[in-house]
């Protein structure tokens, strides 16, 4: 038997902007997404998401250092988590799995319906989701600009 992960929590506030765009890079980095935005751009966007659309952030820490975040917007029926992340030189220690234990007893209310998008090509994010319990739901399919067809066939 595994002994219980530490970790601590604390919503996060825009003085923590900084902070949640550095580590929104480095989750971008991982899934292959293009990092073409800057540091300033992502920093701008985080900062709406939460002065001015609704979302809420949590930090995560662990030896003193933080190690993750979630960043989500909770409606009416549901909860959107629009980023989840956990530095990679601190996978594989549970600590996903605690923060979202964690997301689950001190953030988030029992009644809400939970939804995250995952890269399809992000194979160890899908198997994570699915054994803490989530279950497929729909396929987003997309077509960028250099793929689309001069014409489609009838």
């Amino acid at each position: 038997m595994t002994a219980l992960v530490t970790l601590q929590s604390r919503p996060a506030t825009l003085a923590d902007v900084d902070l949640l765009a550095e580590l929104n890079q480095q989750l971008r980095r991982d899934e292959g997404q293009s990092t073409s935005q800057t540091a300033a751009r992502l920093r701008e966007r985080m900062h709406a998401w939460l002065a001015e659309e609704g979302y809420s952030a949590v930090l995560f820490e662990y030896d003193d250092q933080v190690v993750a975040y979630a960043l989500y917007l909770e409606q009416t029926g549901s909860i959107y988590l629009r980023q989840f992340f956990v530095a990679g030189d601190r996978r594989r220690l549970g600590l996903g799995r605690r923060a979202l234990a964690l997301l689950f007893e001190q953030y988030w209310p029992a009644d809400k319906r939970l939804s995250v998008d995952v890269l399809n090509t992000n194979e160890r994010a899908l198997a994570f989701w699915r054994s803490v319990g989530f279950l497929d739901y729909s396929t987003t399919l997309i077509m960028a600009p250099k793929q689309r067809p001069n014409r489609i066939s009838p």
